[in-house]
């Protein structure tokens, strides 16, 4: 966990208030729409929320996690039209938002705020949710089946521990710099051979983790795949780093774990994702 009393915080926490700014705007203009979706709003409310959500877990602001993921989930089931953006509903995440905002602008007693009330009107947005035929589901990796499995890292010490530790998993490929791995997941999205796991590290030559999980995932819009049904990305990163995880959520990124990697951290991020039991 980061002091929250650093420049990075404050960092975070400003970037955070005008994200969410731009969330309740997105979300008032498509309460008008009705069951007209704009996807470009909607991504736009998604990728704000993401980097909220993101960004709090790595300052250990729990409740801002908590609500930010809920509200992260009923924007993926509009986005995949799972989920009619009916008023009642959009009025439940426009209450989730002016939550967010109020814990943002006191982070240190946000641990504290009763959301319970709020958490149970966001998991009711489920009920009576429509489901269109044919819209991809998120589901878990098949227990019987290998996962595919990138690692994207220039540092030889650390791509021979995820290897090692990973290949008892599944197919392992490795791209040593940010160019690389771009190509590499183009050439399996290609070919119908996905990645269900990438190790991404930040800093890299050719180019850099951010710009390599901006373009995957731009890749896999391409192909009809929201980042919600998509591989999931984890980047790797030294503390000095932390910014720029913080920044790579925006991108949609999963998760980071910090180096030294701590493997029994990653199987419990796998875990969390389903994609080993």
């Amino acid at each position: 966990m980061i002091n929250l009393d650093s420049e990075l915080a404050d960092q975070y926490l400003t970037e955070s208030s005008d994200h969410l700014g731009e969330v309740e705007t997105c979300l008032l203009s498509i309460e008008k729409g009705g069951a007209e979706i704009d996807e470009e709003l909607v991504n736009r409310a998604f990728r704000a929320i993401h980097s909220v959500k993101g960004g709090a877990g790595v300052f250990d602001l729990v409740k801002i996690t908590e609500v930010a993921a809920q509200t992260e989930n009923a924007l993926a089931l509009i986005r995949s039209r799972e989920m009619i953006p009916t008023p009642d509903r959009m009025r439940v995440l426009l209450r989730a938002t002016d939550c967010l905002q109020e814990m943002i602008e006191n982070p240190g007693a946000s641990n504290q705020a009763d959301i319970a009330e709020l958490m149970a009107a966001l998991a009711g947005l489920r009920a009576d949710q429509r489901v269109s035929a044919g819209t991809p589901r998120a589901s878990a990796i098949a227990p019987s089946r290998q996962l595919r499995i990138l690692l994207a890292e220039d540092d030889f010490s650390s791509r021979f521990l995820l290897q090692t530790f990973l290949s008892r998993y599944g197919e392992c490929h490795i791209a040593v710099n940010g160019k690389e791995a771009v190509e590499t997941f183009r050439f399996a999205l290609e070919r119908g051979q996905r990645y269900d796991l990438i190790c991404m590290d930040i800093m890299m030559p050719e180019m850099d983790g951010r710009e390599a999980v901006r373009r995957m995932r731009s890749l896999e819009e391409e192909h009809g795949i929201l980042s919600t049904h998509g591989a999931k990305i984890i980047m790797t990163t030294a503390v000095e780093e932390v910014k720029e995880v913080i920044r790579c959520f925006h991108e949609l990124c999963d998760a980071y774990l910090m180096k030294p990697i701590d493997l029994a951290i990653l199987l419990s991020q796998m875990k969390s994702y389903q994609l080993v039991q």
